[in-house]
């Protein structure tokens, strides 16, 4: 009898996943830290809120505050599953736990046929944002595709430590241009600093039409590109295989991708709606570089241009190294 009620009580073994056998843990709290906010920042924000901006008007800040928050409940609740195991393979490892090998197969090659067309996508875009100083625009463009895939992929086979110190540097660029930006923009409107003869305000908003320039339906239209613009939040968790200590450190850096994306994404289009009039951007150049060389900064075209080739780098580095763990 005593036997019996042994056999019921005991504890059922962990599962192991065999996809997490020759990782190791070399990636530091500044890693994580860098790659939780590098996840959040890309290309969509940096060259996509032009455009959204000109179609939906001040409205795209409620599109990215409400995505955003569906996009930290979303991680959050790859946290909590990071605590309870942490896996490179992480929510396919974690389908295949609960949900089986079908569940497994089928997250595993979803997520595998995003990344592989968002990373010609970005590999394209690195070769196009290259071509932008005259001294590479004899270059082929697969040429300086070929090469930049070289960079990543030497990366991602040398070490996840080189991966992550590169993700660091990365995050670091994108980071400080948008605190240097904001800086800026915020300079602008307490000095009330005209910005192309038009002084800043909450009237450039309330005086052109409101929150809603152009209707509810825009704002809606724009929610698949604002989605795509918050990819690779998730790295965060498929990084937690190989971090040191992942149950001290991913609380901390999965909790504060909220107040970025706050900061960082509806604070800039905040801010861009109060500089310049929302009519005033266009797809084809970045808000940012709008406002700067409206002000008279001549370098803005080229500062901004080498920043969006580095979050274009990141993520496709980013791109490779998910994969590759996820697969």
């Amino acid at each position: 009898m005593s036997e019996h009620l042994k056999e019921e009580t005991r504890t059922p073994a962990a599962h192991v996943d065999a996809g997490d056998a020759g990782y190791s843990k070399s990636l530091k709290s500044r890693h994580v830290n860098m790659i939780a906010i590098g996840g959040a920042i890309g290309t969509g924000l940096f060259l996509g809120a032009g455009g959204r901006l000109a179609d939906a008007g001040p409205s795209l800040f409620i599109a990215y505050a409400v995505c955003g928050i569906f996009a930290f409940l979303v991680v959050r609740a790859l946290g909590e599953l990071v605590l309870y195991r942490p896996s490179s393979g992480a929510f396919v490892s974690y389908a295949r736990e609960f949900l089986g090998e079908k569940g497994a197969y089928t997250a595993g090659w979803m997520y595998f046929l995003n990344w592989a067309t968002t990373g010609i996508a970005d590999i394209t875009a690195v070769a196009t944002y290259t071509h932008y100083w005259g001294m590479f625009s004899d270059i082929p463009q697969w040429l300086i595709a070929l090469i930049a895939l070289a960079v990543v992929l030497t990366v991602n086979l040398i070490s996840v430590k080189i991966f992550g110190e590169l993700e660091f540097w990365f995050a670091i660029v994108k980071v400080s241009a948008l605190v240097i930006f904001m800086c800026i923009g915020i300079f602008l409107l307490v000095t009330q600093h005209p910005v192309d003869g038009i002084h800043p305000g909450p009237a450039l908003i309330t005086d052109n039409g409101g929150v809603f320039p152009n209707g509810l339906l825009p704002m809606l239209l724009i929610i698949q590109g604002v989605v795509f613009a918050y990819a690779s939040v998730e790295l965060v968790g498929v990084a937690a295989g190989e971090t040191q200590n992942p149950e001290k450190i991913m609380p901390k850096a999965i909790n504060s991708i909220m107040w970025r994306v706050g900061l960082f994404y509806v604070g800039s289009v905040v801010l861009l709606s109060m500089l310049l009039p929302w009519n005033k951007y266009s797809a084809a150049e970045s808000p940012f570089v709008t406002v700067l060389s409206h002000i008279g900064i001549p370098a803005a075209g080229g500062v901004m241009n080498l920043v969006v080739l580095t979050a274009a780098m990141s993520s496709l580095n980013s791109g490779l190294y998910s994969t590759g763990r996820i697969l």
